[in-house]
């Protein structure tokens, strides 16, 4: 099954995902995708806002994507971002495969794939705090990506992560629905 993270910048999508591949271990029966992205060479995960990912210039990328390297691919905020087409064999072998994608690629990915669709949110003010936290836009970007909304196609499962706690907090709560939609294949971690 391919479970896609999707939900506003802010959320905090990459800390809950580190948060739950740290409470799995290596040993599970999961696979957590590194997107590739058009961030400049050298921009390691500190500065991509905590997200574990491959960097690779644009000619790169499209070459690539031209190529069928990616999945689902997509273009945002200027930058393209691919999911390697490798993913397909790990849900052929019955491996969980866990993504972070954009919303606007669900529905292709539910053509293709066996999809459950986890969404992470926050409230609107402390998403707000969040994107102006990371100092990368400005009060108008800010309000911008605040004011987007995709909507998810109907036929997809979708489950609802609220991250409003602590970090801790926002793990667990996004492990339980990993483990939900999953039918319960990856045990009792905590």
């Amino acid at each position: 099954m391919l479970i896609l993270i999707v939900g506003p910048s802010g959320a905090g999508k990459d800390t809950l995902i580190n948060g739950v591949r740290a409470a799995l271990g290596d040993h599970a029966p999961v696979r957590f995708v590194r997107r590739v992205i058009t961030r400049p060479l050298g921009e390691g995960p500190d500065d991509a806002g905590g997200e574990r990912h491959e960097p690779m210039g644009e000619a790169a990328f499209l070459r690539a994507e031209a190529a069928g390297a990616f999945a689902l691919s997509w273009r945002a905020h200027g930058l393209h971002y691919g999911i390697p087409a490798d993913i397909a064999l790990d849900v052929v072998q019955g491996r969980v495969v866990i993504a972070n994608v954009s919303r606007a690629v669900v529905a292709e990915a539910a053509k293709r794939f066996p999809v459950a669709v986890i969404e992470i949110s926050a409230p609107a003010d402390v998403l707000a705090r969040r994107l102006v936290a990371r100092g990368r836009e400005d009060a108008v970007d800010v309000a911008r990506r605040l004011s987007r909304a995709i909507e998810l196609p109907s036929p997809v499962e979708r489950h609802r992560v609220v991250n409003d706690g602590t970090p801790e907090q926002g793990v667990r709560k996004l492990l339980g629905a990993i483990r939900t939609v999953s039918g319960g294949t990856l045990g009792t971690v905590q």
